[in-house]
């Protein structure tokens, strides 16, 4: 690389230039010590408004590409440019690459360094505009805009279609120069821990966005109601993305100076507690081949491996008395339910289940996290679930050898359960079960990933609803007709 030409672009709801702390003039003095010039005049720092309620992420993709246009384009013509993203900025930039360089053979982007993206969203999100602005982790007391809220609630439309798009037409970015990277973090900044909003210290998160959530490495099911056979669901179609490297970089949280991902990064090269930052960034830019960008992968994966184990337990100091934290990993399931018909199935209650009888009183205590319900969209909802606890895990002992988690032995197969409204009436559906086995559990649960679940109930239809009936025979008044046991077919 002869040449670097960097756009750092900020996440949501960021109303100062601070948000970028020192990491600018860091990466350029790390550039230059490993022999890649990097001038500060072709460094850029994006602004933009994300806390007007018009403003949807759509909107700033288009002002991005705008703004390219005027300023980057002209003075670069034959230049392709670093991206270094936080937070929303990550889904800001995924958007703006699919709707103009979908299908273009060349992109003026050739990497795209997600710190801490909100890429599936986070669970802070549905706390509303008055609430989440006061969640200092994240908002330093900006109310945010509505519409790019709406689309960082979990499971909303935009992410669906975002992050399904991308799994279903998923190609070789890499074979086209274009390279994509996840570093995040998974501690949480305890002096910023909101004991109202529980989420600002969730397990498997950095105090803002889970770790499942930032992960691009995700998985799409199409699961169908037999009509066959009503009790039955069968996977149709199933679905990975293209592999894109994640890094967990150790002691780093959402924001905030101390401990946050990018802004707690320091100018001086001599600021070791963000080597490992600067590093990772390095490494992704340095990229420039398919098969450097496989081996990156691994690397990260491995040593993604050592953090998570280096970090199982967490002990806080207190006055009380010691405090102790597991950290495991976590998955996400966001469930979408419509009918065969299409419509949106909003009234349903979702059971996981295991074992040999598929049976949810099988499953091992303490697996399941939470549970979501998109505002907009009630037909779908997100499942947070301990990875390691579904999966069986060692026990957690601390530096004395006592331990403070027993080993978990884990189910290991995993099945759904759907109950659906109305299950009575002229229209209506009917309960339905995924058997519980070892590869369905391998489908559904990824550690630290999401995987998109799309159920298809059949749509029941009484042939009730219309008869046909010969001159002066059958009743004249059929209000009182009952809706019967056949369906139409």
């Amino acid at each position: 690389m002869s040449h670097l030409l960097v756009i750092f672009i900020h996440g949501y709801s960021v109303s100062s230039i601070e948000t970028y702390g020192e990491l600018a003039p860091r990466l350029q003095q790390e550039a230059e010590l490993r022999g890649v010039p990097v001038q500060a005049e072709d460094i850029y720092l994006a602004r933009y408004i994300s806390f007007n309620d018009q403003v949807r992420l759509e909107d700033l993709a288009s002002a991005l590409e705008a703004a390219l246009a005027d300023t980057i384009y002209p003075r670069y013509p034959k230049q392709r440019f670093v991206c270094i993203t936080h937070s929303t900025g990550g889904p800001l930039v995924r958007t703006w690459h699919r709707t103009f360089f979908r299908s273009a053979e060349t992109c003026p982007m050739s990497h795209l360094v997600m710190l801490a993206p909100a890429n599936h969203g986070s669970a802070l999100a549905q706390l509303g505009k008055s609430r989440v602005s006061r969640v200092k982790s994240w908002f330093n007391g900006v109310e945010p805009g509505q519409r790019v809220l709406d689309w960082l609630e979990l499971g909303s439309r935009g992410s669906w279609r975002l992050n399904k798009s991308e799994i279903a037409e998923s190609g070789p970015r890499a074979g086209k120069g274009i390279f994509y990277f996840v570093l995040t973090g998974q501690d949480i900044d305890r002096k910023f821990y909101d004991h109202i909003n529980s989420y600002t210290g969730e397990p498997g998160s950095d105090g803002v966005v889970r770790v499942a959530s930032a992960n691009l490495n995700s998985s799409w099911l199409r699961i169908v109601q037999s009509s066959g056979d009503l009790k039955q669901l069968h996977i149709k179609e199933y679905e990975n993305s293209d592999t894109v490297p994640l890094r967990i970089l150790k002691g780093k949280s959402h924001s905030n100076e101390d401990m946050g991902i990018m802004r707690s990064v320091r100018n001086p090269v001599t600021d070791k507690k963000n080597a490992d930052t600067l590093d990772a960034i390095m490494r992704c830019i340095s990229v420039s081949t398919a098969a450097e960008y496989d081996s990156i992968r691994s690397a990260f994966e491995e040593e993604t491996r050592e953090v998570q184990l280096s970090s199982r337990l967490e002990k806080e100091n207190r006055l009380t008395g010691d405090r102790y934290y597991i950290h495991d990993r976590h998955s996400m399931i966001i469930f979408r339910v419509r009918d065969s018909e299409g419509h949106v199935v909003q009234d349903y209650d979702l059971l996981l289940t295991s074992g040999a009888r598929s049976d949810p009183d099988d499953l091992p205590p303490g697996f399941f996290r939470d549970r979501q319900c998109n505002c907009k969209d009630k037909t779908t909802l997100t499942y947070y679930l301990n990875y390691d606890i579904m999966n069986g895990c060692e026990a957690v002992v601390d530096s004395e050898g006592k331990i403070r988690r027993p080993q978990q032995p884990g189910a290991r197969s995993l099945g759904i359960t759907i109950i659906p409204r109305p299950d009575k009436g002229f229209v209506r559906y009917a309960t339905a079960s995924l058997k519980a086995s070892a590869d369905n559990f391998e489908k559904l649960l990824k550690p630290n990933a999401t995987t998109l679940v799309e159920i298809v109930l059949q749509r029941l239809v009484s042939t009730e609803i219309l008869r046909l009936t010969k001159l002066g025979e059958g009743k004249n008044d059929w209000r009182d007709a009952e809706p019967g046991d056949s369906f139409i077919t």
